[in-house]
């Protein structure tokens, strides 16, 4: 049987999954090559990558290519762990995208990182801890709470 293109296999699993957008699968095959060229690199042939080493290039290739911006990114389009991750990758082998070995699992793609941990320590200025950005948006006061707007929504006449 003949693999459907990329983009018509994102289009079929987005039919009946929801939790991600398509971006995320975009970058989840271009992730998986990073990783492949990464270990042919280092090994000299192309072979089959395991969950890990997967789940390692997606973090450096989401960095490379989107640096501070991955995280949002990445929560924008629905991935919030690596498990996720995981779950795509399976979505992508039940389309034919992705090859599979009969050891690999879902669960090889859990508990590698935290997301957080992984896309904004990097880019958080000297002397800011990720405890401090999270204690801080904690007590940020909810924009959804029915409160009127300090920044009137009609044109003022500036004259």
């Amino acid at each position: 049987m003949q693999a459907l293109r990329f983009d018509a296999a994102v289009e079929n699993i987005l039919k009946r999954e929801k939790r991600f957008e398509a971006g995320a699968y975009f970058l989840l095959k271009e992730a998986l090559d990073f990783t492949l060229k990464r270990t042919r690199e280092k090994g000299g042939e192309e072979r089959h990558v395991s969950g890990q080493e997967l789940i390692l290039g997606f973090r450096d290739y989401a960095l490379e290519e989107f640096g501070p911006m991955a995280y949002t990114l990445l929560r924008e389009w629905g991935v919030h762990s690596c498990p996720d991750v995981g779950d795509m990758v399976f979505e992508l082998i039940e389309e034919g995208m992705f090859g599979k070995q009969d050891s690999d699992t879902r669960d090889d793609f859990a508990n590698h990182y935290d997301f957080a941990e992984a896309f904004l320590l990097p880019f958080l200025p000297d002397g800011v801890s990720l405890e401090s950005m999270q204690a801080a948006e904690e007590n940020l006061p909810d924009t959804d709470g029915g409160h009127e707007s300090p920044v009137s929504s009609s044109p003022q006449d500036a004259s």
